[in-house]
């Protein structure tokens, strides 16, 4: 017998037990579509997270210090151990192209044309490379120095009349200091602009961190507080102008040490291009001198603290890391359903079997061998798994589109896991199959012509 004629005769079959061979590829489309779509959520998250670190980001790396033992993602456990001048030598080193620092400032609200935001961590204080030219939708980096910001879309959208370059935007910082900031540019997405804020959308300002943090902010700090110390030459502490919020004493005099004492929370180094070796060589630098007895760091660092710099690379790969675990987690629950398929296939096939033994002793009657026997319940079976794979992939194709849909993330398709799952069906079928096949086969042709 043909392998086409077997084919036929196979298809003829499921044919005529429609409701019957349905139900058996059920366990094989669930299976094999659940597989598919959570694999497809998942490459699609994963792309989603790391899609977001652009080439120019890529050569960043991320510097906080915390206690060893501390555990969890950017900043966690962190403490203000870096100085300007930390800052400036750092940016002198070989490997380094820039050096700035990092700090989140709290606020109490944001205000544009006489309308109120209240907005309690929308203030990120940084250098102006941490903007980059490709996150801009319009406008330019802000300077230091200058009472300049970059805000995103969550922001410039939270007003009754949209925020646009060239208007002015009033803070209201911790307190009560106010400062107004002129919008120079507006970031193309709501979403962090490095790990350190995560890539969830979120309304942010940012600012040069001379003078919104070594200035403003860190003048507001006793004396002896994390951020930096500000006292007077009387040894009393500094008054900021509520009005200005420009780090004032009352005499209007500028407070000269603001920026000498301003701690930073964290620090971003900048390697000279993306390539590894100039990445950790950036890296190193760094390292070198902070943790040295020339740096500020290098003091604080005595207390128990550790610092850690990281790539934005290896600081996704803990992220990644989990969502390759949940995903195979995931996936080999969604296979128990390829097992109970294959069962399914199985029981159908040894009740075919039963069915048509008086058709298997007639065929054998007429000359047909028992690998032509053997063949044709096969060839059942593995149909039988190659439509439960296809029904199966195009339900997971849909329903891998409609949750990244669903989510808002990048479709990715696995097409692996597509070509996988064709052979898994194959693979079910010949395994479901083989017994029945088998048994088929070694039918005494006397015994099957007498059953009824």
């Amino acid at each position: 017998m043909r392998a086409l004629e077997s084919l036929r005769l196979a298809w003829r079959s499921i044919r005529g037990h429609k409701l019957r061979s349905s139900l058996t590829t059920l366990g094989i489309v669930i299976g094999i579509a659940a597989v598919i779509a959570f694999v497809t959520l998942g490459a699609s998250l994963q792309e989603g997270v790391l899609g977001d670190v652009s080439p120019d980001d890529r050569r960043n790396v991320y510097g906080w210090a915390a206690e060893p033992e501390t555990e969890g993602g950017p900043l966690a456990g962190a403490q203000p151990v870096f100085s300007q001048d930390d800052l400036d030598e750092i940016e002198q080193r070989e490997g380094v192209e820039a050096a700035y620092g990092y700090m989140p400032l709290s606020t109490q609200a944001l205000a544009y044309e006489g309308e109120i935001s209240p907005q309690s961590d929308a203030l990120v204080a940084a250098g102006p490379p941490y903007i980059r030219e490709d996150t801009l939708a319009e406008g330019r980096q802000f300077e230091q120095g200058e009472r300049e910001a970059v805000i995103n879309p969550a922001v410039a959208g939270q007003f009754e009349g949209d925020v646009s370059v060239g208007d002015e935007l009033t803070i209201a910082l911790q307190g009560g200091q106010r400062t107004t900031v002129t919008v120079v540019g507006i970031t193309e997405s709501s979403e962090g602009l490095s790990p350190f804020e995560g890539f969830e959308p979120s309304p942010r300002v940012y600012v040069p961190t001379d003078p919104f943090y070594t200035e403003d902010a860190a003048a507001s700090f006793p004396s002896g507080d994390s951020g930096g110390a500000n006292n007077d030459t009387d040894g009393n502490e500094t008054e900021t102008d509520g009005n200005s919020g420009n780090g004032t004493d009352a005499d209007g005099a500028n407070d000269a040490d603001g920026a000498d004492d301003a701690l930073f929370l964290a620090i971003v180094v900048e390697a000279e291009s993306t390539d590894d070796a100039a990445i950790e060589r950036a890296k190193a630098s760094a390292r070198s001198y902070l943790e040295s007895g020339e740096s500020d760091a290098g003091a604080l660092l005595d207390d128990g603290l550790e610092v850690r710099l990281q790539t934005s690379a290896e600081l996704l790969q803990q992220l990644e890391d989990v969502l390759n675990l949940l995903q195979n987690f995931i996936v080999g629950i969604a296979a128990i359903s390829l097992i109970v398929g294959s069962v399914g296939i199985a029981n159908i096939m040894l009740v075919s079997v039963t069915e048509r033994t008086r058709e298997i002793g007639i065929m054998k009657a007429v000359g047909a061998q028992n690998r032509e026997i053997l063949g044709l319940f096969l060839a059942e079976a593995v149909v039988l798994g190659v439509i439960g794979a296809i029904l199966g992939t195009v339900l997971g194709l849909v329903a891998g589109y409609l949750g990244a849909w669903y989510i808002d993330l990048p479709l990715v398709y696995p097409l692996e896991y597509v070509a996988l799952a064709i052979v898994v069906g194959v693979l079910v079928g010949i395994f479901a199959g083989l017994y029945p096949a088998w048994r088929a086969a070694r039918t005494d042709p006397i015994d099957a012509l007498r059953y009824e």
